[in-house]
């Protein structure tokens, strides 16, 4: 099959149990809820929203070729994404995420992400065996990319010359794997998305506000960059300026996945030619429609 993807999403893609109570939760709770077991991971949870705004994502990662990676491939396949990029392990499980939310927020979380750690750069042969493009002719288009991967893996990302072309879309997993993206700072390369946390743990400093970290980030090399603060003003920063919006208010119902759903919203926004102000506040509103819990689009 010949494969044209608009955008490739190179991460996490595993199944997610996530347990919800309307209850206020604390360490040790014991309350009604619902559990639910979604396909998920960073780069899913991306492709996922690209395909709803009408891209083709290809995926490029670690599945496992056991009952749970056969059923999370034709998951996949079924919501428009290419999955013949996926590296498919004999040996390694298929990755799971398991996380608890109250009505308090987001309680605790585990991500089993150790089967595309240990995969490594396998997950990246697409880039030059042809079946995406070939080291003759790297691959020039959007790449959206999660931290799940090693910091050596995304270090070699960030100065490979198979992406150099590339037009890289970077997101920590999560504010403990935040400091993996360092090398995409100190090399200048990419857009970065990253909550208020993440952009702290980066800089090795703390910040008030959406707009003293995107300074931060950019004062330490980075290219452009995307911050957020939850319900607060969310900023866009680049060399030439910044710019800050604040997101609509909404009651929040969820919250997994929210800045999955903002990184990939602007990425579309940008992807159809929408001015900084009008892509910023498609993300925000994309995110905020996806908190109360209706449908991101």
């Amino acid at each position: 099959m010949t494969m044209t993807p608009d955008i490739l999403c190179i991460g996490s893609v595993l199944w997610d149990v996530i347990g919800r109570s309307a209850s206020a939760m604390r360490q040790g709770s014991d309350v009604p809820g619902r559990i639910t077991r979604l396909p998920g991971g960073v780069a899913m949870n991306i492709a996922m929203t690209l395909a709803r705004f009408g891209l083709t994502p290809a995926l490029l990662t670690a599945i496992g070729r056991d009952a749970e990676g056969d059923e999370l491939i034709s998951a996949c396949a079924a919501r428009g994404m290419i999955t013949e990029t996926v590296y498919r392990s004999d040996d390694l499980p298929t990755d799971v995420y398991m996380a608890v939310e109250g009505a308090n927020g987001l309680i605790a979380a585990i991500a089993d992400a150790h089967s595309l750690e240990a995969a490594g750069a396998k997950i990246l042969s697409p880039l030059s065996d042809g079946r995406l493009a070939t080291v003759d002719a790297p691959y020039t288009g959007l790449v959206a990319l999660d931290g799940n991967l090693t910091l050596n893996l995304l270090s070699d990302i960030a100065r490979s010359p198979l992406l150099a072309r590339a037009d890289l879309r970077v997101a920590p997993a999560s504010p403990g794997k935040a400091e993996r993206l360092a090398p995409f700072v100190q090399s200048g390369r990419g857009t970065l998305y990253v909550n208020l946390e993440e952009a702290s743990l980066l800089c090795q400093r703390s910040f008030d506000t959406s707009r003293g970290a995107a300074e931060g980030l950019l004062a330490r090399g980075a290219a452009r960059v995307l911050v957020t603060d939850g319900g607060a003003d969310a900023t866009e920063g680049r060399q030439d300026g910044l710019l800050t919006q604040t997101p609509p208010q909404v009651l929040v119902t969820r919250v997994t996945g929210a800045g999955d759903t903002f990184m990939a919203a602007h990425i579309a926004a940008d992807a159809t030619g929408a001015n900084a102000e009008d892509a910023l506040r498609r993300a925000l509103q994309a995110a905020a429609t996806y908190v109360s819990g209706e449908t991101a689009l």
